[in-house]
């Protein structure tokens, strides 16, 4: 069965339903692939109509809204993007850090490639041993590879051939042509599903949180909804880094801005 056309007044439903359940902003530039990401669904359970797949969703029948959450967000990331923030870390703030414990929260961690990041660098440089990663994700399908730590060995090309050699294991046989991130920096990073409207002060504070590249799919009442929530959870004299195409100017006062894209809170 081909898939049916999906119609201005479908994408406007699904528009609507990713904008309340994450915050992110659809334009009209993304109905394709709305209309190819839920295909898919739609062809599964060979439906007649995307309106059809929208009340299955609307019911969360199998889950499903996540399903479709899932599909809808988008998930780029690599180790060291952005390397700049990792050297900031590394030169200025690991120095402060002289007893424990001490925790960092990367709020978008997609599939973990963030969070394992920070944990090499952590492992080499934080001068206390007692310290923890946080990662969250609205996208329990990323999260699923996040915890495992097992990656293609084309994504290391950023990974210097010192951290490699010391936090990662080349895989074998069944597992040739991949890595798998060390047991030991795992153990330091917990992986949860949050969404980053909700009020998620059950994870307690932070000293650094890193939310990078994923304000530019909010509109400006959800970033500052967002970034005033994080920042709650922020300890004083703690730092929030944001992707290098994403400010805070405008979006809250609350912190004030050390190089770009690094901001800290008096």
């Amino acid at each position: 069965m081909d898939v049916p056309a999906l119609s201005d007044a479908e994408f406007g439903l699904f528009q609507k339903m990713i904008y309340d359940t994450a915050g992110i902003n659809l334009s009209k530039a993304k109905k394709s692939l709305v209309s190819g990401r839920l295909g898919k669904r739609v062809k599964h359970y060979d439906l007649k109509s995307f309106a059809e797949y929208f009340r299955l969703v609307k019911s969360n029948l199998h889950g499903e809204l996540q399903t479709a959450v899932d599909l809808l967000t988008t998930n780029e990331t690599f180790f060291f993007r952005e390397p700049k923030h990792f050297d900031f870390l590394r030169d200025r703030i690991l120095p402060e850090w002289r007893t424990g414990p001490r925790r960092i929260w990367s709020a978008a961690s997609s599939t973990g490639e963030e969070a394992h990041t920070l944990a090499m660098v952590l492992a080499e440089f934080c001068p206390t041993e007692s310290w923890e990663i946080i990662g969250t994700d609205i996208s329990t399908r990323v999260l699923e590879k996040a915890k495992m730590g097992h990656y293609s060995l084309d994504r290391t090309e950023d990974i210097s051939r010192g951290y490699l050699q010391k936090y990662c294991l080349k895989g074998v046989g069944d597992h040739d042509g991949t890595f798998l991130v060390s047991q030991a920096l795992r153990s330091k990073i917990r992986f949860v599903h949050a969404n980053l409207q909700q009020d998620l002060q059950k994870l307690g504070s932070f000293d650094v949180i890193f939310l990078r590249n994923v304000m530019i799919y909010f509109d400006m009442d959800t970033k500052r909804k967002v970034v005033a929530s994080l920042l709650r959870q922020l300890k004083p004299g703690g730092y929030m880094m944001v992707g290098h195409s994403e400010s805070l100017n405008g979006v809250t006062t609350e912190v004030d801005a050390v190089v770009p894209a690094v901001y800290r809170k008096p």
